[in-house]
C-alpha cells in the first residue's frame, strides 16, 4: 500500500493539497503532511497526520511526495510530484517562471493543454521527468458555477507580492481603492499574496474599519471567489482561477495583458473599468 507525503512550504499549498488528502484517504492509503519552512499548524485538521522533522520524514519513508512548491528536498525518499501553486500567467519569462526546470521533480501534473504542451517539450529535452495532464483539484469546487446573491456587487482585490508588478505597492492605486470603498455602494474582499510585505498587509487591513470590507489572510478554499462579481488585480495566477467562473477581471499594469482582461495602466481608469465589467 503506497504511502503519501503532502509537502507544503507556504500556506497557499493547503487548498491545493486538501482535496488530494481527502481522495487518498477515501482510497484507503496512508497520507501525512510535512510543513517545510511553515511553523503554523492551524490550517491542519484534527484528523491530519503530520511529521515534525526531517528525521520523521526519512523514517516514514514515503513512496510518493506531492508538492505545491517549486522545490522539494532532494534527499527525501519517494517519487517527487509537482502540483504547482498557480496557473501560468506570464509573470516571468520561461527561464525564471512557471516553466523553469529546477531538477527536483520526477513528475509534473499539469492542469491543461496550455501548460502540458510546454512541459511536454521540456520532458523531451531533459528526459529525467514525466509530464501528465491531470487537471488541478483546487478549482474543482468552483463548479457548478454560482452567482452572487448579495444585495451589493462584490469586488475581490488580489495582488502579487513582486513589487514591480504589484498594485498593492502602488500608493496612488491604494488611495483610489480607499475612495471607492468610502462610497459604500459595493462590498469588498481583499486577499494579498502570503509573501506580501507585512507593512503592505497591515496597510490594507486598516481598510476593514469600513463595514463593507473584509480582509482574508488565507484562502482555505475558493469560496471567496464565488462570492465576488468582479476581480481587481495585477499579474497574479488567481486571474485564471477567477475567470474560470466567467466573471470579469480588471488588471493593473499586467505584464502580458490578454483579451479576456480589462487592463488599465493608471488608477484614474479604474471607475470606467468597473462599469465596463
Amino acid at each position: 500500500m503506497p504511502k503519501y507525503l503532502l509537502h507544503i512550504s507556504y500556506k497557499y499549498g493547503f487548498p491545493i493539497a486538501r482535496p488530494l488528502s481527502k481522495e487518498i484517504k477515501t482510497r484507503g492509503f496512508d497520507v501525512v503532511w510535512f510543513l517545510d519552512n511553515l511553523n503554523d499548524k492551524k490550517y491542519l485538521k484534527a484528523d491530519d497526520k503530520y511529521l515534525e522533522s526531517i528525521e520523521d520524514v526519512l523514517n516514514y519513508d514515503p513512496d510518493i511526495i506531492l508538492s505545491s512548491s517549486n522545490e522539494v528536498p532532494h534527499f527525501f525518499p519517494g517519487i517527487k510530484v509537482q502540483l504547482f501553486h498557480g496557473f501560468s500567467v506570464n509573470k516571468r519569462n520561461k527561464n525564471k517562471g512557471h516553466f523553469r526546470i529546477r531538477g527536483w521533480f520526477d513528475l509534473y501534473c499539469t492542469q491543461g493543454p496550455s501548460t502540458t504542451q510546454e512541459f511536454k517539450k521540456l520532458e523531451k529535452k531533459h528526459q529525467h521527468f514525466k509530464v501528465v495532464e491531470t487537471g488541478w483539484s483546487k478549482v474543482d469546487m468552483l463548479f457548478p458555477l454560482k452567482k452572487n446573491q448579495s444585495e451589493k456587487p462584490v469586488v475581490f482585490i488580489a495582488s502579487t507580492f513582486t513589487e514591480a508588478l504589484s498594485l498593492a505597492h502602488n500608493a496612488h492605486f491604494y488611495k483610489k481603492i480607499e475612495s471607492l470603498i468610502k462610497k459604500n455602494d459595493k462590498n469588498w474582499i481583499i486577499n494579498l499574496h502570503p509573501k506580501m510585505c507585512p507593512n503592505i498587509v497591515e496597510k490594507f487591513k486598516t481598510l476593514t474599519k469600513h463595514n463593507n470590507v473584509k480582509y482574508i489572510d488565507f484562502l482555505e478554499d475558493l469560496s471567496a471567489l464565488q462570492e465576488a462579481d468582479i476581480m481587481i488585480t495585477d499579474t497574479t495566477s488567481m486571474i485564471t482561477e477567477f475567470i474560470l467562473q466567467k466573471k470579469p477581471v480588471i488588471t493593473f499594469n499586467n505584464r502580458v495583458p490578454m483579451s479576456y482582461m480589462i487592463n488599465i495602466t493608471n488608477e484614474i481608469e479604474l471607475d470606467d473599468a468597473i462599469k465596463r465589467g
